[in-house]
């Protein structure tokens, strides 16, 4: 059964939040992040992405990169930016977007129950991202972004969020260019934590990465470091524990993760769409985007054309978690065998485009004569990747995007009182 605490989280002053919090490192480049950073010099890309400090094509795993986050941290400590709450508590996070709304409650999650798998993940991590991330933890010390995580949903626990956020103002709140709202309300009641606490590790038999597997990972790898050189812990030190925000599967949001390829695999376009043929039905739909409406439908824009691609019976096992997948038929059929895209992790033949750019951005990479063809996928949905997490499967790369994203800086844990 799941086990979360409560933490004495460091905060930014609310005056000063929507200063402090930015998108999380892994959702931009570094000169992305550079630019985004630019004029804001609290911004907490200059902790989660240090290298833009450095100048273009700087090595960004070099130590000294490092060492610059845990600079960059240390002044926002000293000028008095964030401070760290008095007491362990919990914390309410809501985020509203194009009005969906989606409420989590943000805790330290288990160490133990990453590695006993009652968090529960449904992708395959890179050894240099996790080596990337634990360095920078044990340079500041600090679990700078939250893992996302899910958990099917609890009514009790859902009563208690819904009575808070109802009767008491926020601690923070403010609304971000992107047009992303983001509140806050600290969780003082120490009853009302301690029920919480009880019914996570009664009711809730698992939580499940919606997105953070490096994360997670670097997080529970850094703890179990420190639990080897600490033997006589107890359990309860902050490095047992990953900064975590765990949200009711009922309010997630997914959206669509699609395929661009630069090139026909040297077929002609009569063989293009023969091969095609062969495995989906193909209507065309014209100029207009075409957006698929369900599973195992799917939209390619080609040569200024819309076209609706339906994988036909008998092309994809019907009870398999992954296979039967959207993203597993696109691969089987189509990515691999026709495009001869065998691995669409390294191949750089494909790219991967989220659906918050939209539709537009497909046709505009195909127009522009950079990609050949683009294909629209309907959205996995929270019951494929929990019926995959249990399982014990991974799912195929590039399957999944949640939005809104979780801002890093906005509540932060400390594990470690200073680097080791």
């Amino acid at each position: 059964m799941a086990v979360i605490r409560p933490f004495p989280g460091i905060r930014p002053k609310p005056e000063l939040a929507s200063q402090v919090a930015s998108l999380p490192y892994d959702v931009m480049n570094t000169e992305e992040a550079r630019e985004e950073a630019k004029d804001k010099p609290l911004s907490f890309l200059h902790i989660v992405k240090s290298e833009i400090a450095y100048p273009p094509g700087y090595d960004a795993y070099a130590p000294e990169v490092y060492e610059k986050a845990a600079e960059k941290y240390r002044a926002l400590v000293v000028q008095d930016v964030i401070e760290q709450d008095p007491h362990p508590y919990l914390y309410i996070y809501q985020q509203e977007m194009n009005g969906h709304v989606q409420t989590g409650l943000v805790a330290a999650s288990s160490v133990n129950d990453y590695w006993a798998d009652v968090v529960k993940k449904h992708e395959f991590t890179r050894p240099v991202k996790e080596q990337d991330r634990m360095k920078h933890m044990k340079a500041t010390g600090i679990h700078a972004g939250p893992v996302f995580l899910t958990y099917p949903d609890v009514t009790e626990i859902d009563n208690i969020v819904t009575v808070i956020i109802t009767e008491e103002e926020p601690d923070t709140n403010f609304t971000t260019p992107d047009g992303v709202r983001h509140t806050v309300w600290v969780l003082r009641d120490r009853q009302l934590i301690e029920r919480l606490v009880y019914l996570f590790h009664e009711r809730v038999p698992a939580t499940y990465i919606a997105d953070g597997h490096h994360r997670a990972a670097s997080s529970s790898k850094v703890g179990l470091e420190l639990q080897e050189a600490n033997p006589d812990f107890t359990g309860e030190e902050p490095f047992n524990f990953f900064l975590s925000v765990l949200f009711p599967a009922s309010q997630l949001q997914i959206i669509d993760y699609n395929r661009v390829v630069t090139d026909l695999n040297g077929l002609t376009e009569q063989e293009f769409f023969t091969k095609i043929e062969e495995k989906f039905d193909l209507q065309l739909q014209g100029t207009n985007s075409f957006r698929p409406m369900q599973m195992r439908e799917f939209g390619m824009y080609f040569e200024g054309q819309w076209f609706q691609l339906t994988a036909k019976p008998g092309t994809y096992p019907e009870n398999d978690p992954v296979n039967g997948l959207d993203v597993s038929i696109m691969q089987n059929n189509l990515l691999d065998p026709i495009l001869g895209i065998k691995d669409p992790r390294t191949d750089n033949r494909v790219d991967f485009v989220g659906g918050i750019r939209g539709l537009g951005e497909l046709s505009k990479r195909v127009d522009s004569g950079e990609m050949a063809v683009a294909f629209a996928l309907y959205p996995v949905t929270i019951n494929q990747l929990i019926r995959i997490a249990d399982s014990g499967n991974v799912m195929p790369p590039k399957s999944t995007w949640f939005e809104p994203k979780l801002r890093s800086g906005l509540i932060v844990h400390q594990f470690s009182a200073k680097s080791y």
